[in-house]
């Protein structure tokens, strides 16, 4: 096991079991151990960071505590899963996580006997939890479900529909433990709150409340007058009202790195059942100072030296596709008063930090809440505002119904600057944003522009700003070329849109591209003489170039980094099969599978969108 046998106690833990056979005094060290493992793996293999090393204390007293894996535990996001995966056998393989063929980026289903839902996405575990407690009711089981969640998921509207809908149904062992990872804990986790949380998570003290409600039912002005005093009391010391008008018992906030606290509480919480909601107070990057004190720095990580910490990048150039979409908001807003930039928690990942800091009126992060993004961005369109939302094409996916209903239906001049689209890597299947295409072209009065450069991102949001209609910008998360000839454009540069441009001019073969793939196929296309087009558009297509090119050519080969079903490529052949061309066409795209995890070169290797499988696909094409 190498470096895991310096460890006195983990490498005595190969599944759950082991850490419900330690002594209560082990536990502490422990949780020391994992922090350090964490810190030493993660520091050199990369990956999820901060909010790991700050659910150390709480997964160690979950499957102290609970009888995993027949008592169920959801995580939320599952990015602050790897704690979850040390002590559920797969410690020796943390250091292949989010690589190919490794370990998930997040908790994936069937991984482990532990692991009985993916969850990449936020907000889904109480649903997905409230699910698995009506299912252990039906089958007449004793097994407890858990469902953990961050104080950044559970903004998401879908947290609150479980709630709700959990609070209607009786007879059900759901505890939702809230952690809180922002909230300042000196005030609230004083000796008064403390001893009162574990008060209340005794079954002494739910006996004592519900015999006094029934004793006192013939007494209805007295019964209601306690019920208000005690939530009157409650109030004062504790913030949850909210979650017990849910029909949940409050508990806390408690200190989430109190190792001994939690178990107790826990054990409380185990015995009393029923509908408990468990309010956690924890610090990221807990165990590392860099990472306690830069949070979002110390969120996922690179290689790093665990000594000197994260290299300070701020000098370095920012050649990326989502630098390039943060230079041109913060010049549009310059211009124009009326913008307003718009993120569902991506601020940093979208590259609106430093619009947020220059506009911070004109800023807003709606937390986790996609289909509330676009919602309140219809509201201020119709306001006469100008929106820019910042969207990962992953995340867009949630919100759908909002593109259709409140965006296109309306056709409000809202620009969606759509971030991660096409292939991600290391994030795995559930952030491949593979799909917008297909999901996005069907709809009416929605353009859609696929720009391959830097220079041609600018231009075509400068285009979608200036078209007064819905428009869809999608980019990849990589670098771009001619990021020197930014400094040269105006923002008033636009392209006509509709209109692709003939990159190289061949025979016999010609390469429809869309986005930056164009240009992994760009020297090959020079080099075997095929003509090869940059269609900058999804929609409105150049229908005029595909025409011509199916006129002037054999062969046709359409290249987009999505999904061939319900792609662009399926529409270019429908055309030119419409129009009786004898032209022989091959769609390259995304296969109907999910891209497994990887680093972004290996992903597309795997979907056969590299340039060496691309060339290869069109070489066996044509022969």
């Amino acid at each position: 096991m190498g470096k895991l046998d310096t460890y006195q106690v983990l490498a005595r833990i190969n599944e759950a079991k082991d850490v419900r056979a330690l002594k209560k005094e082990e536990l502490l060290l422990l949780c020391q151990e994992i922090r350090d493992y964490l810190i030493d793996t993660v520091s050199k293999n990369s990956g999820h960071f901060a909010s790991n090393l700050g659910v150390v204390e709480l997964t160690v007293a979950l499957h102290y505590v609970f009888n995993t894996p027949e008592d169920k535990i959801v995580w939320d996001v599952g990015h602050q899963s790897y704690p979850h995966k040390i002590l559920t056998g797969q410690k020796e393989k943390l250091d292949t996580i989010r690589k190919k063929d490794g370990l998930h980026s997040f908790i994936w289903r069937n991984e482990t006997a532990y692991d009985l839902l993916s969850t990449g996405h936020a907000s889904t575990s109480i649903g997905s939890a409230l699910g698995l407690a009506v299912a252990q009711k039906l089958f007449n089981t004793n097994n407890q479900v858990v469902a953990v969640i961050g104080d950044g998921a559970i903004s998401g509207g879908m947290a609150f529909e479980a709630l709700n809908h959990a609070g209607s149904l009786e007879g059900l062992n759901l505890l939702v433990i809230l952690n809180d990872n922002e909230m300042s804990i000196s005030q609230n986790v004083g000796s008064l709150a403390k001893g009162l949380s574990h008060l209340m998570s005794t079954p002494h003290y739910v006996k004592f409340v519900e015999g006094g409600k029934k004793v006192l039912e013939n007494l209805p002005a007295i019964r209601d007058f306690a019920l208000r005093a005690q939530e009157h009391f409650k109030g004062m010391i504790m913030p949850g009202t909210l979650f017990e008008e849910f029909g949940f018992n409050y508990i806390g906030p408690v200190d989430g790195h109190d190792i001994k606290s939690l178990v107790s509480i826990l054990k409380n919480l185990k015995e009393t059942g029923g509908l408990q909601f468990l309010h956690i107070v924890t610090k990221k990057g807990k165990g590392y100072a860099k990472a306690e004190e830069d949070p979002v720095c110390y969120h996922g990580v690179p290689v790093f030296d665990k000594e000197k910490g994260i290299e300070n990048n701020k000098n370095k150039v920012d050649k990326s596709f989502s630098a390039t979409f943060g230079k041109w908001l913060c010049d549009i807003a310059a211009i124009d008063e009326t913008i307003i930039g718009i993120t569902p928690a991506m601020r940093v990942g979208s590259c609106m930090d430093e619009f947020a800091t220059k506009y911070k009126d004109r800023f807003f992060d709606v937390a986790i809440a996609e289909q509330h993004a676009l919602v309140f961005a219809s509201g201020l369109a119709a306001g006469g505002l100008r929106p820019i939302v910042g969207i990962y094409s992953s995340f867009l996916q949630r919100a759908y119904d909002s593109v259709i209903h409140d965006i296109a239906i309306q056709d409000l001049p809202i620009v969606l600057a759509i971030d991660r689209a096409g292939i991600v890597g290391p994030d795995g299947p559930t952030h491949q944003g593979v799909f917008d295409i297909a999901y996005l072209k069907t709809v009416p009065n929605i353009m859609i522009f696929a720009p391959s450069t830097l220079k041609e991102l600018y231009l075509l949001l400068n285009t979608a700003y200036n078209c007064n209609h819905p428009v869809a910008v999608r980019y990849p998360r990589d670098t771009g070329l001619e990021y020197e000839a930014l400094d040269s454009l105006s923002i008033t540069d636009t392209l006509e849109v509709g209109k692709g441009l003939i990159v190289n001019q061949g025979k016999k073969v010609a390469i429809l591209a869309f986005g930056s793939l164009l240009h992994a196929i760009e020297k090959q296309a020079i080099e075997h003489g095929f003509t090869l087009c940059n269609m900058l558009f999804v929609k409105p297509l150049d229908e005029e170039l595909v025409c011509n090119m199916a006129q002037s050519h054999d062969y046709i080969v359409t290249i987009e980094e999505g999904s061939i079903l319900g792609g662009i490529g399926e529409q270019i052949a429908a055309i030119i099969a419409a129009k009786c061309y004898n032209t022989k066409v091959l769609n390259l795209g995304v296969p109907d599978a999910f891209v497994p995890q990887g680093t972004r070169q290996e992903a597309l290797d795997s979907a056969n969108l590299s340039d060496a499988k691309i060339l290869e696909a069109i070489l066996n094409f044509v022969e």
